[in-house]
């Protein structure tokens, strides 16, 4: 497949790109500064410039071919909304968007952790259930993955809908490859158009 990554220089966007690469995909990966996007060069790999807050940017990548995954992350309110904006209005085929549980529309089955999540991102909330249900509208799938953490992909991993989410734990972590593995399998065979899944490390 012909798969876009959003946000590909940060750690997740690292590990989709190289993983969709093991994979076998095609990959242009975007970044504000693509020197940044640490892989080898490949064949199968596009480096490309691109800002959430230039939709044209993302336009001149994106078409109605492109499945997008996004990795995208912010410290600032706002960019959520404006990347999801601005990654919708360039037409893909598929988006899947990684959110964060407790957040949104999994904020009531992950039980007291969403209101610690919600003291913790303040006004950062509103942004990421924004751009979530921007991603959502369009048929787009958003993976709403705990706390995450560096280490190898689990080989106990699965991903399941919000009617089998559990409680959300705040010490329970997820590491980034198998966060990036599960959006692949999306990608590669979609299970949760339209819906928030939770990709769980067992």
């Amino acid at each position: 497949m012909n798969l876009t990554v959003l946000a590909a220089s940060g750690q997740t966007g690292i590990a989709l790109t190289r993983q969709a690469l093991r994979r076998g995909h095609t990959v242009t990966a975007i970044a504000r500064d693509p020197e940044r996007i640490a892989l080898p060069d490949s064949p199968n790999l596009r480096k490309v410039a691109g800002d959430v807050n230039d939709a044209a940017s993302i336009a001149a990548v994106v078409d109605g071919d492109s499945v997008v995954l996004s990795a995208l992350g912010t410290d600032r309110a706002g960019i959520l909304l404006t990347g999801a904006q601005a990654v919708v209005a360039a037409g893909p085929w598929r988006v899947i968007w990684l959110g964060a549980y407790g957040t949104g529309k999994s904020a009531e089955v992950a039980g007291e952790g969403a209101g610690v999540l919600a003291k913790v991102l303040g006004d950062r909330l509103a942004d990421k259930v924004e751009a979530d249900n921007t991603v959502l509208a369009a048929g787009g799938t958003v993976f709403h993955a705990g706390m995450l953490a560096d280490g190898p992909e689990s080989p106990r991993r699965r991903t399941v809908g919000l009617e089998a989410a559990p409680p959300f734990d705040l010490g329970a972590k997820v590491s980034r490859e198998t966060v990036a593995a599960a959006m692949l399998d999306e990608a590669e065979a979609p299970g949760f158009p339209g819906a928030v899944a939770l990709p769980l490390a067992e």
